[in-house]
């Protein structure tokens, strides 16, 4: 009988998500060991006797117990230090961003581990399976809109004008951006004051022939009221907006940064962000403020000299932790029926199972391929 395990994350203070009991309570179905870390579920409020009731066989244990399963999920990526623990040839279903975490990409290889990263999952027309689009888009433009209703509250403004948002990129996490800034958020409060103080609200969505104009940028961030990354760059070593293009933004001007990429020195040449000069931000602390301690994190080779109020998030889902959880947890459940049932061997493009091909595009072997052009893979694959 294989075995499963879920530890938890150990990260930010305001990093509350599990897996709920009831995708706990499928998995009893399966042919499978179900093993949870001790004080699993806790900060959402679940004890251990909720998920014995879904699931009586559960045993629970230590994280480092459960890093040494057959399969291992866990929503966020798991320290190199807990990769360690892993046995050659185990399982490990997380959110693992290939496409910026090198380093991380080839400790999983090194280690021989079958990763299979949630944020890679597709279907056969390419779109991911395992997405909160509205907790991402959402809760970013929501924080926005709360903070430029701080700034509108104070500033005597007389002339009443569109509240302008202009969003860079345009797949799903700038279309949902876009569909929510028209509603001013989900925030009654901040929506009366912006209401009150602006005459609606215009979107501008920037395509890529935009963004690489210099001078289209200056003009239009100099109108820009809220500022938005949704971008996914192929080169996460070049900015789309410099420091300097930041000093065109109004000083009241939000900057949003739903994208969130970290930046990496430990590789060359640096990943730096999308949005050049703005910090990091975490459950923890996600509204930053010009000159607050974040902006020194940045690394000291990266201008800051033009800063701006920076709305971002390493895990926006996990602002509203329960609703995120119960939707990943319905995406998932075949994912984990799936890794359960087969060996790692046997997932790949030809096979007849719809998630078992989509579980393969997660895999690193599926990344590195698409990166000497796999892109056509959508005409060939068994519909």
């Amino acid at each position: 009988m294989k075995t499963i395990s879920f530890p938890r994350m150990h990260k930010e203070k305001n990093e509350k998500r599990d897996f709920l009991p009831s995708l706990i309570g499928i998995l009893k179905k399966e042919n499978v060991q179900v093993f949870l870390e001790e004080g699993y579920g806790l900060a959402l409020g679940y004890t251990n006797e909720d998920y014995l009731k879904e699931n009586k066989t559960i045993q629970f244990v230590s994280n480092k117990e459960c890093y040494e399963k057959d399969i291992v999920v866990v929503l966020r990526s798991p320290e190199f230090k807990q990769i360690d623990y892993m046995r050659e040839g185990s399982i490990l279903l997380s959110m693992l961003h290939y496409p910026t975490r090198a380093t991380r990409v080839e400790k999983l290889k090194e280690r021989g581990i079958f990763a299979v990263s949630m944020d890679s999952i597709r279907n056969d027309f390419l779109e991911r399976i395992v997405v909160d689009y509205e907790g991402t888009s959402g809760n970013g433009i929501n924080v926005a809109f709360t903070e430029l209703a701080k700034s509108y509250k104070s500033e005597n403004i007389c002339a009443k004008k569109p509240i302008i948002v202009s969003i860079m990129g345009m797949g799903r996490v700038g279309l949902t951006a876009a569909k929510m800034a028209g509603k001013y958020g989900n925030n009654k409060e901040s929506e009366a004051i912006l209401k009150e103080k602006s005459k609606g609200v215009l979107v501008n969505m920037l395509p890529r022939n935009i963004t690489d104009d210099k001078k289209q940028m200056i003009k239009i961030l100099a109108k820009t009221d809220i500022l938005v990354d949704a971008t996914t760059r192929n080169d996460a070593t070049k900015y789309i907006v410099t420091n300097e293009l930041i000093g065109y933004l109004k000083d009241h001007s939000i900057i949003l940064d739903l994208t969130s990429d970290p930046y990496l020195t430990d590789v060359f040449p640096f990943q730096v962000k999308a949005v050049e000069g703005i910090p990091h931000g975490t459950l923890d602390k996600i509204v930053m403020y010009p000159n607050d301690i974040e902006y020194s994190d940045v690394p000291k080779c990266i201008e800051v000299i033009n800063q701006r109020t920076v709305v971002s998030c390493n895990a926006w889902p996990g602002v509203k932790p329960k609703g995120n959880m119960d939707l990943y947890g319905k995406q998932l459940i075949y994912i984990i029926q799936n890794l359960i049932g087969y060996s790692s061997s046997d997932f790949n493009l030809n096979n007849n199972d719809y998630f078992n091909r989509a579980i393969y595009r997660g895999t690193i072997e599926c990344f590195e391929e698409s990166l000497n052009g796999y892109e056509n893979e959508v005409s060939e694959i068994v519909m």
